[in-house]
């Protein structure tokens, strides 16, 4: 296990790495002009070319790329392009928080939720509960943010004035509640749907007619066998949701009045802010590797009979 443990700990560069060399590929090759955008109506080349000079833009490419990456091993994100002589990290440091924290609020709604949903409606499998269920969580699914979060103010906020309407005050603020629950809605139709798929292939394996053929009462075979062993499939879904959780929700942000890194992105990547979309990208990209190294390891304590090599 510790060496399998080790193999994939140092593959982690080389796929920062990777990650790295296409997204600044992107960035200084791609559409757009960050000198562009920060002159604005002012441009011309005069000023341009000192632009470039000044923000080391003109240099060669691996020059560029190989200045970054250093700073980046060693902690240092550069400045950013866009809110000059402010570096990255503290910009985007107190953003990845906020959005963590509503992300992790939204987890909770979804698995709090989706989990014994799942696990309930595979056990009342052909009788009307199953279908009725599945289709109300399926339509909440399909309805988009666009139009649920209006409505959710508009019945909570403006006419039962249970909470307010915008605004961001921590984890344990009543604020969190419309954007968590706008966030989690969504996800526990597909995680009790998978949950369900998984409880009933564990239903019926032999153990399990082996177990109640023992006397054992349905409630331990259900909590000792059943259930641990249809939690292996949703294990990836739980280390890619948490890896996810520093990536922010964009339209709930924006709507909500949420100082979150999701909007911060998007402005980023329209103000051509190289640095901050580069150090999004490899947090991002280090984090869900992470995660799957997580999934592959928690697979092996969930179940005994997984051994790696």
């Amino acid at each position: 296990m510790w060496i399998y443990i080790a193999r994939r700990v140092l593959w982690l560069p080389f796929a920062l790495l990777a990650v790295s060399i296409v997204t600044f590929t992107l960035g200084i090759y791609g559409p757009g002009d960050p000198v562009t955008v920060m002159l604005g109506n002012k441009y011309n080349e005069e000023a341009a070319t000192r632009l470039r000079r000044e923000l080391g833009l003109d240099r060669p490419f691996f020059v560029q790329y190989g200045d970054y990456m250093w700073g980046f091993v060693r902690g240092d994100f550069g400045d950013s392009l866009r809110f000059r002589d402010r570096p990255v990290r503290s910009l985007i440091g107190a953003k990845m928080w906020v959005s963590a924290r509503l992300s992790l609020a939204a987890l909770i709604v979804s698995y709090s939720l989706g989990l014994p949903l799942g696990f309930w409606l595979a056990h009342r499998q052909g009788r009307w509960e199953d279908p009725t269920i599945v289709a109300i969580a399926v339509f909440l699914m399909s309805i988009p943010v666009m139009i649920s979060i209006p409505f959710m103010l508009w019945a909570f906020c403006l006419q039962l004035h249970w909470v307010p309407c915008s605004g961001w005050g921590g984890f344990f603020d009543v604020r969190i509640v419309l954007p968590a629950v706008t966030m989690g809605i969504p996800g526990v139709a597909g995680l009790a749907r998978l949950v369900r798929a998984s409880t009933l292939d564990v239903l019926g394996q032999d153990f399990i007619r082996t177990a109640r053929a023992k006397g054992l009462s349905e409630w331990r075979v259900s909590s000792h066998h059943v259930f641990q062993n249809a939690m292996i499939p949703i294990v990836t879904i739980v280390a890619f949701s948490i890896a996810g959780l520093i990536g922010g929700a964009f339209i709930t942000e924006t709507i909500f009045g949420i100082p979150g890194v999701g909007q911060f992105a998007v402005d980023s990547i329209f103000n051509r802010d190289y640095p901050v979309i580069m150090t999004i990208t490899l947090l991002g990209a280090g984090a869900f590797v992470i995660a799957n190294l997580l999934a592959d390891v928690t697979y092996a304590l969930v179940d005994p009979r997984i051994r790696y090599r």
